[in-house]
């Protein structure tokens, strides 16, 4: 294959892998039975970096590109820094990293199973077994 070929295979590559995210929003999504009907992308982000326990986070798996945005647009970090984070808090028994989970589709499951669940989805994903409390911009 020529030099021009692998750098078109590559580029496609990293579309299609970008692609699931860029294409469409993230939302946070809660249990429909819980009270909340809307929150900041800020407070949203609270919950997913262990500074409060109200709700119970499902996270992305860690190489999933949907988690590298959520952090970005939520928090204003990069995975290095919320898994710099995280470490912190596991190493000195302050905190409890989310469940990782690998879908859209086990973030509604877990968070639907728990009156406490909090995740976020590609928009897309959403039906009536979560609740939308914020679209990240």
């Amino acid at each position: 294959m020529s030099k021009y070929g692998k750098q078109i295979l590559i580029a496609a590559a990293m579309l299609v892998s970008m692609g699931s995210t860029m294409a469409g929003e993230i939302v946070v999504v809660v249990n429909p039975q819980n009270p909340a009907t809307a929150m900041t992308a800020a407070q949203a982000s609270q919950f997913f970096l262990g500074k409060s326990a109200m709700f119970t986070p499902v996270d992305q798996s860690e190489n999933a590109p949907i988690r590298a945005e959520f952090y970005k647009k939520a928090a204003e970090k990069d995975l290095s820094e919320v898994k710099s984070i995280w470490s912190k808090l596991v190493f000195t028994g302050k905190g409890t990293a989310p469940k990782e989970v690998h879908s859209n589709a086990e973030v509604k499951k877990a968070v639907a199973a728990n009156p406490t669940g909090i995740g976020y989805i590609d928009k897309s994903a959403v039906d009536a077994t979560v609740k939308v409390v914020t679209t990240l911009p």
